[in-house]
Protein backbone atom coordinates (compact mmCIF):
# COMPACT_ATOMS: atom_id res chain seq x y z
CA UNK A 1 0.00 0.00 0.00
CA UNK A 2 3.23 2.67 0.70
CA UNK A 3 4.31 1.62 -3.04
CA UNK A 4 0.65 2.57 -4.83
CA UNK A 5 0.45 5.71 -2.44
CA UNK A 6 3.90 6.91 -3.83
CA UNK A 7 2.81 6.18 -7.09
CA UNK A 8 -0.13 7.59 -6.83
CA UNK A 9 1.38 11.08 -5.14
CA UNK A 10 3.80 10.96 -8.02
CA UNK A 11 1.18 11.09 -10.48
CA UNK A 12 -0.79 13.55 -9.03
CA UNK A 13 2.69 15.57 -9.59
CA UNK A 14 2.64 14.96 -12.77
CA UNK A 15 -0.95 15.61 -13.16
CA UNK A 16 -0.15 19.07 -11.95
CA UNK A 17 2.69 20.03 -13.83
CA UNK A 18 0.63 19.16 -16.71
CA UNK A 19 -2.21 21.13 -15.45
CA UNK A 20 0.36 24.50 -14.99
CA UNK A 21 1.86 23.74 -18.71
CA UNK A 22 -1.44 24.45 -20.54
CA UNK A 23 -1.59 28.16 -18.86
CA UNK A 24 1.53 28.22 -21.40
CA UNK A 25 2.05 28.38 -24.91
CA UNK A 26 3.45 25.29 -25.96
CA UNK A 27 5.61 27.04 -28.13
CA UNK A 28 7.90 27.67 -25.24
CA UNK A 29 8.60 24.54 -24.37
CA UNK A 30 8.77 22.58 -27.80
CA UNK A 31 8.31 18.78 -27.81
CA UNK A 32 9.70 18.26 -24.41
CA UNK A 33 6.07 17.94 -22.54
CA UNK A 34 4.98 14.91 -24.94
CA UNK A 35 6.40 12.35 -22.30
CA UNK A 36 4.51 14.22 -19.62
CA UNK A 37 1.34 14.68 -21.93
CA UNK A 38 1.47 10.66 -22.94
CA UNK A 39 1.59 9.82 -19.08
CA UNK A 40 -0.86 12.14 -17.73
CA UNK A 41 -3.71 12.61 -20.84
CA UNK A 42 -5.72 8.99 -20.56
CA UNK A 43 -6.48 9.74 -16.97
CA UNK A 44 -7.89 13.38 -17.43
CA UNK A 45 -9.23 12.88 -20.83
CA UNK A 46 -11.28 10.19 -18.76
CA UNK A 47 -12.81 13.19 -16.65
CA UNK A 48 -12.89 15.60 -19.67
CA UNK A 49 -16.08 13.24 -21.17
CA UNK A 50 -18.26 14.32 -18.59
CA UNK A 51 -19.85 17.37 -20.03
CA UNK A 52 -21.35 18.48 -16.92
CA UNK A 53 -17.70 19.06 -15.37
CA UNK A 54 -17.57 22.58 -17.04
CA UNK A 55 -18.47 26.44 -16.27
CA UNK A 56 -18.73 28.42 -19.41
CA UNK A 57 -15.55 28.47 -20.80
CA UNK A 58 -14.04 27.09 -17.43
CA UNK A 59 -12.64 22.96 -17.95
CA UNK A 60 -12.98 21.75 -14.13
CA UNK A 61 -12.15 18.44 -15.04
CA UNK A 62 -8.95 18.35 -13.78
CA UNK A 63 -9.75 19.50 -10.61
CA UNK A 64 -12.17 16.66 -10.35
CA UNK A 65 -9.26 14.54 -11.53
CA UNK A 66 -7.17 15.60 -8.51
CA UNK A 67 -9.59 15.31 -6.19
CA UNK A 68 -10.35 11.57 -7.14
CA UNK A 69 -7.02 10.39 -7.22
CA UNK A 70 -6.00 12.08 -3.93
CA UNK A 71 -8.90 10.35 -2.31
CA UNK A 72 -7.08 6.77 -3.68
CA UNK A 73 -4.38 8.45 -2.44
CA UNK A 74 -5.58 8.85 1.00
CA UNK A 75 -7.00 5.25 1.03
CA UNK A 76 -4.22 3.89 0.30
CA UNK A 77 -1.89 5.86 2.70
CA UNK A 78 -4.73 4.75 5.41
CA UNK A 79 -4.22 1.06 4.27
CA UNK A 80 -0.44 1.56 5.18
CA UNK A 81 -0.78 2.90 8.15
CA UNK A 82 -3.77 0.86 9.90
CA UNK A 83 -4.16 -2.51 7.82
CA UNK A 84 -7.79 -2.02 7.32
CA UNK A 85 -10.29 0.74 6.70
CA UNK A 86 -13.96 1.45 8.31
CA UNK A 87 -17.05 2.54 6.11
CA UNK A 88 -17.09 5.50 8.22
CA UNK A 89 -13.96 6.64 7.20
CA UNK A 90 -14.32 6.00 3.27
CA UNK A 91 -17.54 8.18 3.72
CA UNK A 92 -15.55 11.14 5.92
CA UNK A 93 -12.61 10.85 2.95
CA UNK A 94 -15.24 11.45 0.12
CA UNK A 95 -16.48 14.73 2.18
CA UNK A 96 -13.29 15.50 2.79
CA UNK A 97 -12.64 15.45 -1.05
CA UNK A 98 -15.98 17.40 -2.53
CA UNK A 99 -15.63 19.98 0.18
CA UNK A 100 -11.69 20.14 -1.34
CA UNK A 101 -13.88 21.15 -5.08
CA UNK A 102 -16.56 23.11 -3.57
CA UNK A 103 -14.43 24.95 -1.22
CA UNK A 104 -11.58 25.89 -4.54
CA UNK A 105 -14.29 26.73 -6.64
CA UNK A 106 -16.07 29.11 -3.73
CA UNK A 107 -12.81 30.53 -3.09
CA UNK A 108 -12.17 31.58 -6.88
CA UNK A 109 -14.94 32.93 -7.88
CA UNK A 110 -14.58 34.96 -4.44
CA UNK A 111 -11.16 36.35 -5.67
CA UNK A 112 -12.48 36.66 -9.28
CA UNK A 113 -15.57 38.60 -7.74
CA UNK A 114 -13.37 40.76 -5.79
CA UNK A 115 -11.10 41.08 -8.61
CA UNK A 116 -13.74 42.37 -10.90
CA UNK A 117 -15.24 44.88 -8.05
CA UNK A 118 -11.62 46.21 -7.69
CA UNK A 119 -11.76 47.01 -11.15
CA UNK A 120 -14.89 48.54 -11.25
CA UNK A 121 -13.87 51.18 -7.94
CA UNK A 122 -11.18 51.82 -10.17
CA UNK A 123 -13.30 53.23 -12.90
CA UNK A 124 -9.83 52.32 -15.36
CA UNK A 125 -10.92 51.04 -19.08
CA UNK A 126 -9.85 47.64 -18.73
CA UNK A 127 -11.76 45.77 -21.31
CA UNK A 128 -9.16 45.87 -23.46
CA UNK A 129 -6.65 43.99 -21.47
CA UNK A 130 -7.16 39.83 -22.06
CA UNK A 131 -6.62 39.27 -18.31
CA UNK A 132 -10.10 41.54 -17.20
CA UNK A 133 -11.69 39.98 -20.68
CA UNK A 134 -10.98 36.70 -18.72
CA UNK A 135 -11.99 38.09 -15.40
CA UNK A 136 -15.23 39.64 -16.91
CA UNK A 137 -15.84 35.86 -18.94
CA UNK A 138 -15.68 34.10 -15.82
CA UNK A 139 -17.70 36.55 -13.44
CA UNK A 140 -20.14 37.29 -15.60
CA UNK A 141 -22.36 33.62 -15.11
CA UNK A 142 -21.58 33.93 -11.42
CA UNK A 143 -22.80 37.02 -11.15
CA UNK A 144 -25.90 36.85 -13.11
CA UNK A 145 -26.80 33.63 -11.57
CA UNK A 146 -26.23 34.65 -8.10
CA UNK A 147 -28.19 37.84 -8.50
CA UNK A 148 -30.97 35.78 -10.73
CA UNK A 149 -31.28 33.75 -7.07
CA UNK A 150 -31.56 36.67 -4.43
CA UNK A 151 -32.81 39.72 -6.56
CA UNK A 152 -35.29 37.57 -8.71
CA UNK A 153 -36.15 39.53 -11.56
CA UNK A 154 -35.70 43.06 -10.05
CA UNK A 155 -32.39 45.35 -11.33
CA UNK A 156 -29.78 45.26 -9.40
CA UNK A 157 -27.05 48.24 -9.09
CA UNK A 158 -23.94 46.44 -10.41
CA UNK A 159 -21.41 47.57 -7.73
CA UNK A 160 -23.89 46.14 -4.79
CA UNK A 161 -24.62 43.04 -6.86
CA UNK A 162 -20.79 41.98 -6.61
CA UNK A 163 -21.03 42.93 -3.24
CA UNK A 164 -23.54 40.91 -1.77
CA UNK A 165 -22.68 37.87 -4.90
CA UNK A 166 -19.06 38.12 -2.73
CA UNK A 167 -20.61 38.54 0.82
CA UNK A 168 -22.99 35.02 -0.49
CA UNK A 169 -19.80 33.10 -1.81
CA UNK A 170 -18.20 33.54 1.46
CA UNK A 171 -20.67 33.12 3.68
CA UNK A 172 -21.57 29.40 1.89
CA UNK A 173 -18.44 28.55 2.53
CA UNK A 174 -18.04 29.32 6.05
CA UNK A 175 -21.34 27.61 7.06
CA UNK A 176 -20.31 24.68 4.73
CA UNK A 177 -16.75 24.78 6.84
CA UNK A 178 -19.17 24.35 9.74
CA UNK A 179 -21.53 21.36 7.98
CA UNK A 180 -17.99 19.55 7.32
CA UNK A 181 -16.89 19.76 10.75
CA UNK A 182 -20.15 18.73 11.54
CA UNK A 183 -20.25 16.10 8.69
CA UNK A 184 -16.56 14.51 10.06
CA UNK A 185 -17.55 14.62 13.90
CA UNK A 186 -20.33 12.14 13.14
CA UNK A 187 -18.58 10.13 10.55
CA UNK A 188 -16.29 9.12 13.93
CA UNK A 189 -13.56 11.74 14.31
CA UNK A 190 -11.78 11.61 11.36
CA UNK A 191 -9.01 14.85 11.09
CA UNK A 192 -10.84 17.92 9.63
Amino acid sequence: MNILATLTSLYMILIFVRIILTWFSEAEYGKSPKILYDITEPYLKWFRRFTGIRAGMLDLSPIVAMTVISLVNQIFLFLARYGRIRLGIILAMLVSALWSVVSFLLGFFTVILVLRLIAYLSRQDIYYTPFWKIIDTISQPVLYRIKRILFGPRIVNYRNGLIVSILTLAGIAVGLHFLVGFVFSMLGNFPL
